[in-house]
């Protein structure tokens, strides 16, 4: 899995996730650069998404079932909720908080 980085860009933090939306939920990568967070499809393109520090209101953190505290929203200013499913939430959290 390749992503095209923009100049000066460099990534900080990669992991295995999934998108949680409406539809379905889509396994991918969750990728933190300096520059934004970046989420890659691992099978649909539709899915990619690219989420400026700029557009992000607030980070919240969620269980995804009774016992797994493993659930990371992003919200953005225009009110999306962006969910995913992610190992060590909490140092991804801090990591994106660190950016806006």
């Amino acid at each position: 899995m390749k992503i095209d980085l923009k100049p000066n860009e460099v990534v900080v933090k990669a992991g295995d996730t999934q998108h949680l939306n409406s539809h379905e939920t889509v396994g991918g990568k969750l990728i933190l650069t300096n520059q934004r967070v970046y989420f890659k499809s691992e099978e649909k393109n539709e899915y990619n998404m690219e989420i400026m520090p700029k557009e992000i209101e607030e980070i919240m953190y969620f269980k995804t079932n009774f016992l797994s505290p493993n659930g990371l929203n992003i919200i953005t200013k225009e009110g999306k909720q962006l969910k995913f499913k992610i190992k060590k939430r909490d140092s991804w959290g801090k990591a994106i908080n660190q950016m806006y």
